[in-house]
């Protein structure tokens, strides 16, 4: 029997995609929510980064676990407005400049007040043999406003700084596949909020810090400055999982699209920041048992050019157990990203089932696992 309700899952997912939030701008998310936390009697506090936390309590002889998933998402910021009136964009996390041009867009300035613009493509018409294969560089390209002038854009809200997203969209391709902005994050927020739910009402629990992290698509921010002020035990990160399940993905991973929740057993950025997460051997441990406990599938993922905040959050203080699970996730970082609705409810019944077996007797010591 699932302990997530799986339309309860669906709505969140649906709501929190349509709600913009660039890093370093998720005040939409956030209030969202701490509402739906508030709904069920769950008091939250946010740090002066923007990172949502609440606490619930449990047994003090186990170990302390931080369960974060983070609220934020990629995108742009205006960093030039044109006397015709068009914008041009600096982008803000892993934005890939091939999947750019014809994109809707939206200028985040405020509820009720935002504007769409979208990203030119130069019409085809007057598109030379020799542009018509090239990625055209995120510099040279600029929103077109509708606007005829800089003074026009600038009496509509958007200014050098204004936060860009793609468009908030949602689709469902097929009764459980979803289609949709920012579900690299916003399917760990629908899953993290009903886990947090199931935990609440959990007899028996770890103390648990859940944490709603911001700014993870700029530099992995959000999660460190939690950790830092919990100073957990244990740190479990829910994000996505590379599927490999697709032509163009076939050599990368067994991971598919509804084959259920999984685990990263390495991940390594390789490109810039050379960071990644090797988990301490107690927690792929404790989620292969809680999986074959529960009679749930787990695929097991392995990755270069993936990079989470618990490359970061493994360093913090004397050093944190870490892992990430995860959901899979197909066409990563464009602005129409697909995941299962079946994938969330049983990674949310996962995250349920293992948590409690964290008790007094729960070892860290790496000498019990490693071989």
């Amino acid at each position: 029997m699932n302990v997530a309700d799986k339309t309860r899952v669906a709505k969140s997912l649906n709501e929190l995609m349509l709600l913009p939030g660039l890093c370093g701008h998720e005040g939409r998310v956030r209030r969202y929510i701490k509402k739906q936390l508030l709904d069920i009697g769950l008091s939250t506090r946010t740090d002066r980064l923007g990172n949502l936390i609440l606490t619930l309590e449990g047994d003090a002889s186990a170990p302390s676990v931080m369960l974060f998933t983070h609220m934020d998402q990629l995108g742009f910021v205006v960093r030039k407005i044109e006397t015709d009136g068009s914008v041009r964009i600096e982008r803000v996390g892993g934005v890939p400049e091939r999947a750019l041009l014809s994109q809707p867009v939206l200028f985040q300035i405020g509820e009720g007040r935002d504007r769409h613009g979208v990203i030119a493509n130069k019409s085809h018409h007057a598109t030379g043999p020799d542009e018509k294969y090239q990625v055209v560089p995120y510099r040279d390209l600029y929103i077109d406003t509708g606007l005829d002038s800089a003074e026009a854009v600038r009496e509509s809200g958007i200014e050098v700084g204004t936060p860009v997203v793609y468009k908030p969209h949602v689709m469902e391709l097929s009764p459980d596949k979803i289609a949709g902005t920012a579900i690299d994050d916003r399917a760990g927020c629908a899953v993290l909020l009903e886990a947090t739910r199931a935990l609440a009402e959990a007899k028996v629990r770890p103390t648990v810090h859940v944490v709603f992290s911001v700014q993870e698509e700029f530099n992995l921010r959000g999660a460190v400055v939690a950790a830092q002020a919990l100073q957990p035990d244990i740190a479990i990160q829910i994000d996505l999982l590379l599927t490999g399940d697709t032509s163009d993905m076939a050599d990368r991973t067994d991971v598919t699209l509804g084959g259920g929740p999984g685990v990263s057993l390495y991940s390594f950025h390789g490109r810039g920041t050379l960071n990644g997460t090797i988990p301490h051997p107690a927690l792929p441990n404790l989620f292969e048992q809680a999986a074959a406990n529960a009679g749930l599938p787990l695929q097991r993922s392995a990755q270069t050019g993936v990079l989470t905040e618990t490359s970061y959050v493994q360093l913090v203080g004397k050093g944190v157990a870490c892992i990430d699970v995860g959901f899979p996730c197909r066409h990563t970082h464009s602005s129409l990203e697909v995941c299962d609705l079946n994938d969330l409810v049983a990674l949310t019944d996962l995250l349920v089932k293992a948590l409690p077996m964290i008790d007094g007797s729960f070892s860290l010591d790496r000498d019990d696992f490693e071989q």
